[in-house]
């Protein structure tokens, strides 16, 4: 098909992915570039010959992580995403290449030869059963080369100058160079900052429904992606059907504090967590190279006494807040790495295998993906003495954000109901207590709560298909 006879793609543009966060790709390497250079400095690494008020004023003007603040300055979503995939445009053959419509160029590009020999999906080169890859890239000849491309009804047939034999699916194709490949690699979803005003309508499931069916449990999941946390009422009081409750997520997460856990206040780890003294809003596992994704807690008994109420901040929302209110604050807590760890219990010193920011950031869209913050848990700060005064003072901010009244929700748990929250996004603490108290939960790797999250929302082909593993 020559291209003077191609249809202008039809984009819908109620489908469109463009998530108000998103920069365009021409300032990615920039942003990423320049930020490694100051992580680089930061780690003690290089030294630098400028203060860092002058090097956030620069990088305002050149656009590096003032594409990142923007993100929580501009909307009070932190993403928006539409539940479903956009129309797709048939891919097309034009002299012995195949072109695919990109959302991301607003036209048709010319797929590489090898990234397609590369991603053929016949049985010699991904394995039927496992999608994993039986083909070995590098022995892809470097000049290989499209001989033949026939177009058939659902597809098109290559003949390769190696002597291979290739069949992609318009579909396959056409997702290659759509966006929407991110959205779901990702898990992406519509994302909603809330404040203390939560309390009047906060997401809530039901027990039965999670348990009984697979949409219960993608309507739990959909709302503790969107709101970061959820709660599930009419749980049995007891460990064995919470421990139930989670696992229709995934398999619980040992640690050093052991697996799914049933406790009281009687310090048998070494952690304020086993006390009954109040706890700052933090976020769990700041010691850890990868923190848990989900968090639970079901309060099974509390007799002899009262107090413990729970507390929950959006660290997104804080996070927006803080952009808005103080941008170099925001730049500091973004770049500057901070050691953390976790040595209570005898013969145990863990800390992350790197020290990490406080705020993290995707390097390629610049979400915001992870919130790290316990200051009980933390160590050193990577910078130099003479300008560690800078990130004590953003810290306080950010400290100050997070206790205020508008951003603090608090609520008493209650038998029978499970607190499930993203310790990626959503701080948790508590207020003092007295008498006795019996708390059993868990935490959920994030990696499989994703994945949970995907099959519900996509199913496993379209998840394979974003990979380029059909």
């Amino acid at each position: 098909m020559s291209l003077h006879r191609l249809l202008n793609p039809v984009i819908n543009a109620r489908h469109a992915i463009v998530p108000n966060q998103v920069v365009s790709q021409s300032r990615v390497s920039r942003v990423l570039h320049q930020t490694r250079r100051r992580s680089r400095w930061i780690g003690g690494h290089k030294s630098l010959a400028q203060p860092l008020s002058s090097i956030a004023q620069r990088q305002d003007s050149s656009s590096d992580l003032r594409d990142i603040r923007l993100a929580h300055q501009n909307s009070n979503h932190v993403m928006q995403f539409p539940p479903s995939l956009p129309a797709l445009s048939r891919p097309l053959v034009h002299e012995n290449s195949i072109m695919a419509y990109s959302d991301n160029a607003n036209k048709f590009v010319s797929i590489p030869d090898i990234w397609l020999r590369d991603n053929c999906q016949c049985s010699s080169c991904v394995h039927e059963i496992t999608k994993q890859r039986l083909l070995d890239t590098f022995q892809i000849p470097k000049d290989i080369s499209i001989k033949l491309c026939v177009e058939e009804d659902y597809g098109i047939r290559v003949s390769w100058s190696d002597g291979h034999e290739s069949y992609y699916t318009s579909d396959f194709l056409a997702k290659s160079a759509l966006k929407n490949n991110l959205v779901i690699r990702q898990g992406l979803a519509k994302t909603s900052l809330w404040t203390s005003s939560i309390e009047r309508n906060p997401p809530i499931v039901e027990y039965d429904s999670v348990i009984k069916s697979d949409v219960g449990l993608k309507d739990w999941l959909c709302k503790i992606r969107e709101f970061g946390f959820c709660y599930v009422d009419g749980t049995p009081p007891t460990p064995e059907d919470t421990e139930k409750l989670l696992e229709r997520i995934a398999f619980i997460r040992n640690t050093h504090y052991g697996g799914f856990y049933d406790f009281t206040a009687d310090l048998a780890s070494k952690d304020t967590a086993y006390t009954s003294i109040a706890l700052d809003a933090h976020t769990d596992n700041t010691y850890f190279s990868d923190p848990a994704g989900l968090q639970a807690f079901h309060l099974l008994s509390h007799t002899e006494g009262d107090g413990g109420a729970s507390l929950l901040v959006d660290g997104f929302k804080a996070a927006q807040d803080l952009a808005k209110q103080d941008s170099e604050a925001y730049d500091l807590l973004s770049i500057v790495n901070v050691h953390a760890h976790a040595s209570g219990n005898d013969g145990i010193s863990i800390q992350p295998y790197r020290a990490f920011p406080v705020l993290l950031h995707d390097p390629h869209t610049h979400h915001l993906v992870q919130v790290r913050w316990n200051s009980s848990d933390r160590a050193a700060i990577d910078m130099p003495l003479e300008e560690v005064q800078r990130w004590y003072d953003a810290a306080g901010k950010w400290s100050k954000l997070l206790r205020s009244s508008e951003n603090e929700y608090w609520c008493q748990l209650a038998p029978g109901r499970v607190l499930v929250f993203d310790n990626w996004r959503v701080l948790h603490g508590r207020s003092a207590f007295t008498g006795k108290r019996r708390i059993c939960g868990g935490y959920i790797n994030r990696d499989d709560y994703l994945s949970r999250f995907k099959m519900l929302n996509w199913g496993q082909e379209e998840v394979l298909k974003s990979l380029a593993v059909a």
